[in-house]
């Protein structure tokens, strides 16, 4: 059996260029030593012996050399790691991606995690987080304990999405989703409705917090402002609960939800808006075919995935002024299901 080529090494390329292992080293990491000035021609010689032996750097060397190596992890809490063009995670990564390019960083995606009750865990007997400078986190709940860990760590990362204090603040970039479905509130309101009604999916997330507490903020002028858990498997009963309260419109947190609640209403002779106006709080998590324009907004997801990035590489050289927490706007969607309410439509 052939033994397999030794690896080059720095101690190779002094050598070949007639320099010390020092004199590499500063080349390699493009260092300017205040008390020792490398001529030209040498720094010719040492980037020649790089090139003709294709020597490449040990990360973690380089790593200890230079403070990080420009790999950035990004971990998600989904089962799997979201790759489909539709998947609700999928322009985060987009924006991840051109941002990390741009500054010219590599990515690193921890897929191998344990999944635990559906979920990943970052801390496992085998994580490998320290691979990389830093770590961006995604997902729609990402676990409290696992954040207290990371602060206490010191460990460098920024989640995606707002997150409540996990042993002191955490640098996260999110969407303004209080404000977004307090404007939504606002704009029903300014078209007539007084009562309504948010459909929950239940969920303790920050951001299920957010969307109600931009809700409540706003919904105090209405004649009644209710709050109901619902699926989208039990829309109809849904349906009849909105009816018999003379609801006239409805936000719904789950875009799926949404759809199945538009579908019963017409199977009921009611339009929509006519009948019941429908806002949606975001974008799908879930594909979901439907060809209705609903009223509501959308995320900044590319945009989030980018000053993920941007303030992660502020974690990591140092250069971040305290902990950074971002919320990005959301834009509000004019679609086809928010209407003024009708007086003749029998709700009952």
């Amino acid at each position: 059996m052939t033994a397999p080529p030794r690896r080059v090494t720095q101690r190779d390329i002094a050598r070949l260029a007639g320099v010390s292992q020092a004199t590499v080293s500063l080349v390699l990491n493009n260092r300017v030593d205040a008390e020792v000035r490398i001529a030209p021609e040498t720094r010719d010689r040492v980037l020649r012996a790089i090139a003709e032996t294709g020597y490449a750097a040990d990360p973690v060397a380089r790593r200890l050399a230079s403070r990080f190596n420009r790999i950035i992890g990004v971990f998600t809490y989904e089962p799997a790691f979201p790759s489909g063009s539709r998947d609700f995670f999928h322009p985060f990564l987009l924006g991840i991606e051109e941002y990390a390019e741009r500054v010219g960083c590599d990515l690193l995606l921890f897929t191998s995690a344990p999944v635990v009750e559906g979920r990943r865990r970052i801390f496992h007997q085998d994580n490998r987080l320290r691979l990389a400078d830093g770590c961006i986190l995604l997902g729609r709940e990402i676990d409290a304990a696992e954040l207290q860990r990371l602060n206490r760590d010191g460990y460098p990362y920024v989640a995606v999405g707002r997150r409540d204090d996990a042993g002191g603040p955490v640098p996260y970039v999110g969407a303004d989703y209080a404000t977004a479905v307090s404007r939504l509130v606002e704009l029903a309101l300014r078209r007539g409705h007084r009562r309504l009604a948010y459909l929950s999916m239940g969920a303790t997330a920050e951001s299920s917090e957010d969307r109600r507490r931009g809700f409540d903020a706003s919904a105090s002028a209405a004649e009644s402002a209710r709050q109901l858990t619902a699926t989208a498997r039990d829309a109809d009963t849904v349906l009849d609960d909105l009816l018999a309260e003379g609801t006239t419109v409805a936000l719904v947190e789950d875009f799926a939800t949404a759809v199945a609640l538009e579908s019963a209403t017409r199977r009921r002779g009611l339009t929509v808006p006519g009948g019941l106006s429908i806002l949606t709080l975001g974008d799908p998590t879930v594909p979901v075919p439907t060809d209705i324009a609903f009223t509501g907004f959308r995320i900044p997801r590319e945009e989030m995935g980018r000053q993920a990035v941007e303030v992660l590489r502020g974690v990591i050289d140092g250069s971040a002024a305290g902990v950074q927490q971002r919320l990005l706007p959301c834009e509000l969607v004019e679609g086809d299901t928010l209407g003024t309410p009708d007086p003749a439509v029998d709700r009952r």
